[in-house]
């Protein structure tokens, strides 16, 4: 496993990490302290040692999960949660001090730890990232002893841009993949600038660009993927990176003719992000152990040639660019 630092948190983390929105549910599978134990432990084996979660996955049982497999290991395992999707409703105003404090304090607990190592502003309304106050609270946080770092989770380019503005803010979570490019024009080098660490998820698009999708499949009525294609639930850009099912297969296809000898696209969609210096590591998610082995295959794999990146972005500028460069 191959590590990278996250930013000026410092830390060596491995470049291929895990995300644990799959394990908290919304992918069609009810939360499964079980299988959660499996996915995380196995996680620690392969030499990942960089775990995200959010208080919002599985109700706290996600997090819940992750912080008895911190406290089982003896490996020193990083932990990343997040917080402010319990807000109701979820808006500006009701983002306030004393009830980010509350969430804070609840992840203490649920994950039965005294300090946490990123604590990440969830993917808040924009007008959030334009008030002080907010990101001063974890100042005071860290004072405290409660926080290590503070990161936030964005939805656009524009919120990561003016995040890394306030000096405290360390690591910045964003999607980024062959389907979500516009993050590496700008944003990475400044990120880079500010030696801001850079966290991808969704890095295979929902799913899309494991390349084992057809027309004809199906998702559970709870899965997002089914839910959520228009953002009825939440920022479509969440689910499928914003692209049209449909044209996110075709797309799938024009890649595969990019790598003819690969049997597997998932792999090469990950290795493709870690081209990029900037990145700290990627986060994708795992409903099985299986899914998170497939995923550390990425490891196995050469750099791409110059060619395979160009013609990667070449089937990005033709057939997704028009969809979502600009919304996000």
């Amino acid at each position: 496993m191959q590590h990278r630092t996250l930013g000026k948190t410092g830390f060596s983390i491995s470049e291929i990490s895990l995300g644990t929105w799959q394990v908290g549910g919304k992918w069609g599978e009810p939360f499964s302290h079980d299988t959660a134990d499996r996915i995380l432990n196995a996680a620690v084996d392969a030499g990942i040692n960089f775990i995200d979660t959010a208080d919002v996955y599985g109700d706290g049982e996600s997090e819940k999960a992750v912080g008895r497999l911190v406290r089982s290991r003896s490996e020193r395992v990083y932990v990343a949660t997040k917080c402010g999707r319990r807000l109701q409703p979820h808006t500006a105003e009701a983002y306030q001090p004393a009830a980010l404090r509350g969430f804070v304090e609840d992840s203490l607990r649920n994950m039965g730890l005294d300090t946490l190592d990123l604590i990440q502003l969830h993917c808040p309304p924009t007008e959030v990232y334009y008030r002080p106050e907010i990101f001063e609270l974890f100042d005071r946080l860290k004072e405290e002893g409660k926080i290590r770092n503070l990161g936030v989770s964005v939805e656009k380019v524009e919120e990561g841009l003016k995040a890394i503005e306030y000096p405290n803010v360390t690591t910045v979570q964003v999607i980024f993949n062959m389907f979500r490019q516009r993050p590496a024009e700008l944003f990475f080098k400044e990120a880079q600038r500010r030696d801001v660490g850079l966290i991808v998820r969704v890095p295979l698009a929902s799913g899309l660009l494991t390349g084992k999708f057809s027309p004809q499949t199906t998702f559970d009525k709870d899965d997002h993927r089914n839910f959520n294609r228009d953002g009825q639930a939440f920022d479509k850009g969440e689910t499928f990176s914003g692209v049209d099912y449909n044209t996110g297969l075709a797309a799938v296809d024009e890649l595969k003719k990019i790598f003819p000898n690969q049997p597997e696209l998932a792999p090469l969609a990950l290795r493709w992000i870690l081209m990029f210096p900037e990145v700290s590591c990627i986060i994708p998610g795992a409903s099985r152990p299986e899914q998170l082995l497939s995923n550390l295959k990425t490891e196995e794999l050469p750099a791409l040639t110059n060619e395979q990146m160009a013609a990667v972005r070449e089937v990005y500028d033709r057939m997704i660019r028009p969809q979502v460069h600009q919304i996000w």
